[in-house]
């Protein structure tokens, strides 16, 4: 079911309709959209106020995140971190926290605009063990085996391809190394109309997978679910998101996997 949306909806169009999301989200914070965004969703969904009270506030301005994961992954010092989709780089900063100095986060982005202000506020905060890149998340720049620990939040839900995502999350995973991401899931299959909706596709609906077919493609890649919750907290608050989030039982979970 997931490969016919993903071949439906025009990929190109997509790509621009989230890429202009997010520069939006990037250089526009106060504007409005889909799904709410700033510190007291960071709050509302659980991030510690000591570790948000660390990192550059521009940062946390921009974060239009799905839900809260950081007591899942359980970062050590010296852990080597993929943030996917790391936007203006809030999820970066907190990882790099807790790694310390001897360890290493980097982050990837397609959207130049998130890019340049997350690589401004890293500079500003001299922060070295971070850094950023751009790719495609289907495409990563890394070497097999390189990370600990992969993280993302609400981003998977907006690529076509899982399957590919997520065997390239795998591949650089060291064996034994940790996926803890939140995203966007369904209940129910979603119908046509949304999934080709590029605009409900960039508001993290239509591109949300039916629960049980996004843990297969987890588990096709490799990786083993460990755990998974509902992050309650988390809503839409535009009318059309709302209504297909009521309709077809879209919401926000946060999971961890291990990779065998």
């Amino acid at each position: 079911m997931e490969t016919i949306s993903a071949k439906k909806v025009n990929a190109m169009e997509l790509e621009q309709k989230v890429k202009k999301m997010y520069r939006d989200v990037a250089m526009n914070p106060a504007g409005e959209y889909h799904f709410e965004m700033g510190r007291s969703l960071a709050e509302k969904l659980g991030y510690e106020k000591t570790d948000l009270d660390r990192i550059p506030a521009a940062a946390i301005e921009s974060f239009a995140g799905v839900g809260y994961y950081f007591d899942m992954a359980n970062l050590k010092e010296g852990d080597k971190v993929l943030d996917l989709g790391s936007g203006s780089g809030m999820d970066s900063f907190i990882a790099s926290l807790k790694v310390g100095a001897s360890g290493k986060v980097a982050g990837v982005d397609m959207t130049d605009e998130q890019l340049e202000k997350a690589e401004q506020l890293r500079k500003e905060h001299r922060l070295e063990n971070i850094s950023f890149h751009k790719s495609y998340i289907e495409n990563l720049p890394f070497p097999d085996k390189t990370f600990d620990v992969v993280i993302s939040n609400g981003v998977i839900n907006l690529i076509p391809d899982k399957e590919k995502a997520f065997a390239e999350v795998s591949r650089v995973l060291k064996p034994g190394g940790r996926m803890v991401i939140a995203d966007i899931v369904t209940e129910k299959q979603l119908p046509e109309n949304v999934t080709c909706n590029s605009t409900l596709w960039a508001a993290c609906i239509g591109g949300a997978s039916q629960q049980d077919d996004y843990r297969n493609s987890i588990e096709k890649s490799g990786l083993e679910i460990q755990s998974v919750r509902n992050n309650e907290a988390y809503s839409f608050i535009s009318k059309s998101a709302k209504g297909a989030s009521k309709e077809f039982g879209v919401k926000s979970i946060s999971l961890s996997a291990v990779k065998k």
